[in-house]
């Protein structure tokens, strides 16, 4: 159901159905409306016709033979009688709806306008009359008629509303296609801005189409080609301040050994390889994951398994459990880089990194849990921007700068994925991964 509500062809689906049925309802009930309308008045000249003729025909026999003549006169919506009585009730309801009735037959028996003529109900038959007519005869008798509900009358006819639904739907699946016609340009653009990540060489858009989509195809080349010169531009502002930063290091370092003092030559190496490894992870983050390898099927599960093997050469506490294999579109050097980092991080601030990876829905599950001491909750957002360390566990001893978690981030998320953070009941951190999964 978030389909409907959630795409361009759904809300419009949605749309022109509510404005379909009201216009159908309301066309409906207009038209029976005036048909009712018109039916009203032809059965009212109809019905004053005909109780004028059972009145003048009772007119003329002797009281005797009026009730049976009534009885065989009537039929139909018309239930006749005659008696000394009267049975119908004034009721202001239906004395208003039957006027023009009544109009008619004070038109056609003047002797009426008086007291002689009473249309309301009868209250012994109230729910299956829908009027009572007592018309008075100058012997001071009463004929009286009830009006029976008629079944023949205008039904909702069967073939407008088919025709109608019909219609309904060939405007639907005609708006559909429109919608779907004039969207499919938006695909290509939305499908080139996730590609753009893949190379740093893509072809343009194509300029086609209604002149709104020409000109929106047209700035997103422009865009396009602005991202890859500032690319290339900081890759070279980049390699010209790695050259410009390392190369006096390189000179400090070479010096250290005309200081006499052993100590002293420790502290500054110290130092300078602290230098020299926060200049590294700067200048990793600033470059970012850009590289000319192309995005192509790899397998997740051989990337992070030769991680865990790494990890336990090193005399590192690392736990895999995952399926042979799962495969994802990506780029293998930066999804390596990424989980790189995830389970350093664990390791380095809980101890142990216990990896598990599943598949599920379609994607790639990757949950790197620790033992550490876990994240505020209020801390969780800021552990992704760069240089955000918290000073209980990141810290020099660590030998952390607050990039691990941004770099991941960054990959994962240029990947189509999503990275969350969530402590564990049991204590710990649990940093997880969702990456989309071909399917086999």
């Amino acid at each position: 159901m978030r389909w409907l509500f959630e795409t361009l062809v759904g809300r419009t689906v949605v749309v022109l159905l509510l404005g379909i049925a009201t216009v159908q309802g309301s066309s409906l009930w207009f038209y029976e409306a005036t048909l009712n309308s018109e039916a009203v008045l032809a059965n009212e000249k109809q019905l004053a016709e005909r109780l004028t003729a059972i009145y003048r025909a009772v007119l003329h026999i002797p009281p005797r033979d009026r009730d049976a003549l009534t009885h065989d006169l009537a039929g139909g919506v018309i239930e006749a009688h005659w008696g000394l009585q009267r049975r119908a009730s004034a009721d202001p309801l239906a004395t208003e709806t039957w006027a023009g009735l009544r109009d008619r037959l004070v038109a056609a028996v003047p002797a009426w306008a008086e007291n002689g003529l009473v249309i309301g109900s009868d209250q012994a038959n109230a729910s299956s009359h829908l009027a009572a007519i007592s018309m008075q005869l100058p012997d001071g008798s009463w004929l009286n008629v009830d009006l029976l509900a008629s079944h023949s009358h205008h039904s909702r006819s069967d073939s407008a509303i088919l025709s109608t639904t019909l219609m309904a739907f060939g405007v639907v699946i005609v708006a559909v296609l429109l919608i779907r016609w004039l969207t499919r340009p938006l695909e290509r653009f939305a499908e080139a801005a996730r590609k753009l990540y893949a190379s740093a060489d893509r072809a343009p858009v194509p300029e086609t189409g209604p002149y709104e989509i020409r000109t929106l195809a047209h700035a997103f080349n422009e865009m396009q080609g602005r991202i890859r010169r500032l690319i290339t531009a900081r890759t070279q502002a980049l390699a010209a301040v790695s050259h410009d930063l390392k190369t006096p290091l390189t000179r400090l370092r070479m010096r250290i050994d005309e200081i006499g003092n052993a100590e002293t030559q420790r502290a500054i190496a110290a130092d300078l390889s602290e230098m020299e490894a926060m200049i590294d992870a700067t200048l990793s983050y600033l470059r970012g994951d850009r590289s000319d390898e192309e995005m192509r099927p790899v397998d997740l599960i051989a990337i992070i398994a030769t991680i865990a093997d790494d990890a336990r050469d090193a005399g590192d506490s690392v736990s895999l459990d995952a399926p042979r294999s799962i495969v994802v579109h990506g780029r293998h050097l930066a999804l390596k880089r990424a989980l790189t980092n995830l389970i350093q991080n664990a390791i380095k601030y809980g101890g142990v990194a216990a990896i598990t990876v599943r598949a599920e829905h379609g994607q790639a599950r990757v949950c790197v849990a620790d033992e550490g001491p876990g994240i505020p909750d209020q801390d969780m957002d800021a552990m992704f921007e760069p240089f955000v360390r918290l000073d209980h566990s990141r810290n020099r001893g660590s030998g952390g700068f607050g990039l691990g978690l941004t770099i991941a981030n960054e990959i994962v998320r240029a990947h189509g994925g999503t990275i969350s953070l969530a402590n564990r009941t049991e204590g710990g951190l649990c940093v997880t991964v969702l990456l989309e999964a071909q399917s086999d």
